[in-house]
């Protein structure tokens, strides 16, 4: 079966873009969840980078790998630790 023929496509128009700029908004969590994802995903992050330094001391090109998982996990600890502070100041109102 082509493509073409397919009920769903349509020659010569371009999918429609979203309109909507609305950030989409994500389910309330439980008030002790942020609190232990962004304090395992700290922990995660100092062990990455203790493991980066060993592979760079080592002589190993591996430690880039966990360089790059270190920048991963304290990112996702800084968003857990805001979401947390934003979900505490809009309790308090």
């Amino acid at each position: 079966m082509a493509l073409a023929h397919h009920p769903r496509v349509q020659r010569g128009r371009r999918p429609r873009r979203r309109t909507d700029n609305h950030p989409v908004e994500t389910p309330p969590m439980p008030a002790r969840a942020p609190k232990g994802l962004a304090l395992y995903a700290t922990v995660i992050c100092l062990l990455a980078v203790a493991a980066a330094v060993v592979s760079f001391v080592n002589g190993s090109w591996l430690g880039v790998v966990w360089i790059l998982l270190a920048g991963l996990t304290s990112n996702m600890a800084w968003y857990y630790h805001r979401r947390r502070t934003a979900q505490q100041e809009t309790a308090q109102q």
